[in-house]
């Protein structure tokens, strides 16, 4: 299999570098339009007293009046922040007096509808039961924007509790926030609960965006939307202040248009916190920035899964923009590996995850007094007597609270499953001398990364024959979030396959 790997790689080889010139390939970053500049752009601009955050926070407000609420109306922002402006002004006021806080000051960033905000807007995880009282408290995580002089530009739709309502709604709904649409074709899906955070970040209402995973939310919709989204170290970031689904496997997560701009925003996400014990083996004070080179991937080890074996496993059939993908990164010096990876046995996931929710969420909900609902039976009821419009139904909430699983069956279900994908994955890395595995945005091997707790990195790779994005999917050991970056990093300055949606 290997030697028919390798001539099938270098006859294919061959025929992408006749056929690939350089005005082909389009600059990932080469933009003149705000809405698609990156942070460090944006930030030269506003050092250089050429952009105000006022002025960005303007820009990008009429850019999601007009195409998120009109035109192609993509629904993917289900609030905007009232207070933006003043804080955009205080934060300019703060520059003028030589007090920048970093590489976020006054650059706006929208957070997904799961992130409790303590401000004016709603956290409701796209539900319309949790409209009411706004959080008291800011999540870790976005006071560690705040403190950073990140703006919140408001909250991103998502699939209605982190798609944990019905199995059988469409990726990208929720009832207080509507269908969210990809940018680049609307009749296709969004993919994932952070669905919302990654079609806005696409289609250029925000240059950052927060996102959440338990199962592939992340890592889905930065696929499907054709941007970067990382997915960390179960632990690395805190997942206090976030709606959950189970601490065993949630964890927030960052969506952009870059990896640089994904590692400056793990540069402030970063940091131990005292409510979220997982935090506390954690690594801190990393430049996430410091190993991004062009020359990342020279004498790296990568495998690429071939075939995947076990219960309901399958031999991998790559797409052609996956193998140019990894022509590029032969060329920047790395080798790739042919591996077959062993898919553990998953009895009991689901019921895992459902008796997770099924615990997790009432305390959550105890942590925000002033709900219109308290109880997973109380937000059962609130559906079947407001409907909405669509008249969708909570097939997946309703067995959540049917579950007689207790909460500790639940979590040992859960973490025993874990632990099978972890040595899985480690077995590869280990008997093949590996730095990390690449794949393409297959479901086999996002749900491998997330149910190991181990970190992974998607970021464009072309567009298919259909006009959406492709993408590739680098992962790897726990707390290896730099090497990632780095690896990442080289791919896309080689490849520079980001490409802005047209809004078909």
């Amino acid at each position: 299999m290997k030697h028919l790997f390798k001539r099938r790689m270098n006859t294919l080889a061959q025929a992408i570098l006749i056929s690939l010139t350089a005005t082909t390939i389009a600059s990932a970053t080469a933009s003149s339009a705000l809405e698609y500049a990156s942070v460090t752009e944006l930030s030269s601009l506003m050092a250089n007293n050429e952009l105000t955050s006022v002025a960005l926070v303007e820009h990008l407000t009429q850019r999601i009046a007009d195409l998120d609420k009109q035109g192609p109306a993509l629904h993917s922002v289900i609030e905007l922040n009232p207070q933006a402006l003043d804080i955009a002004k205080a934060l300019d006021k703060e520059r003028a007096e030589g007090r920048a806080r970093g590489a976020l000051h006054g650059i706006p960033v929208l957070l997904k509808d799961n992130f409790d905000t303590a401000d004016n807007l709603q956290t409701s995880a796209g539900s319309l039961a949790m409209v009411g009282q706004p959080a008291a408290d800011d999540a870790f995580v976005v006071k560690q924007l705040r403190d950073a002089g990140a703006i919140v530009l408001g909250k991103t739709n998502m699939s209605e509790w982190a798609y944990a309502r019905d199995m059988a709604l469409p990726h990208g709904w929720s009832g207080r926030g509507g269908q969210g649409k990809n940018p680049h074709l609307s009749s296709e899906s969004t993919c994932g609960s952070s669905s919302g955070s990654a079609s806005a970040v696409a289609a250029g209402f925000a240059p950052l965006s927060l996102g959440t995973e338990t199962n592939g939310s992340i890592s889905c919709p930065a696929s499907a939307n054709g941007v970067v989204g990382v997915k960390p170290t179960r632990g690395l970031l805190s997942r206090s202040g976030i709606v959950p689904i189970t601490r065993l496997q949630d964890t927030p997560g960052t969506l952009s248009r870059t990896v640089r701009d994904a590692a400056l925003m793990f540069n402030v996400l970063q940091g131990v916190d005292v409510a979220d014990s997982a935090t506390s083996g954690a690594p801190t004070g990393i430049d996430y920035t410091a190993q991004l080179s062009n020359d990342a991937l020279q004498g790296k080890r990568i495998g690429y899964p071939v075939a995947y074996v076990g219960t309901n496993g399958m031999p991998l059939t790559p797409g052609i923009e996956f193998l140019m993908a990894m022509v590029r990164l032969q060329e920047q010096g790395a080798t790739i590996v042919p591996v077959t990876v062993r898919l553990p046995d998953i009895d009991g996931y689901i019921p895992g995850l459902m008796g997770g929710m099924k615990y997790e969420l009432p305390e959550y909900f105890a942590s925000r007094p002033g709900l219109p609902i308290q109880s997973l039976q109380a937000l059962i009821d609130f559906n079947k007597t407001n409907p909405g419009k669509e008249g969708h139904g909570q097939a997946m909430l309703e067995a959540i609270n049917d579950l007689s699983m207790t909460h500790d069956q639940a979590s040992a279900s859960l973490a025993a499953i874990s632990e099978k994908f972890k040595v899985a994955i480690d077995e590869k890395l280990h008997e093949h001398n590996l730095d990390a595995m690449v794949a393409e945005a297959d479901g086999y091997s996002q749900f491998s990364a997330a149910v190991a707790g181990y970190p992974a990195i998607s970021l464009p790779s072309g567009m298919n024959d259909d006009g959406l994005p492709t993408s590739v999917f680098f992962f790897g050991k726990p707390w290896s979030e730099p090497q990632l970056f780095a690896m990442a990093y080289s791919y896309e300055q080689a490849s520079a396959e980001l490409r802005h949606p047209t809004f078909k």
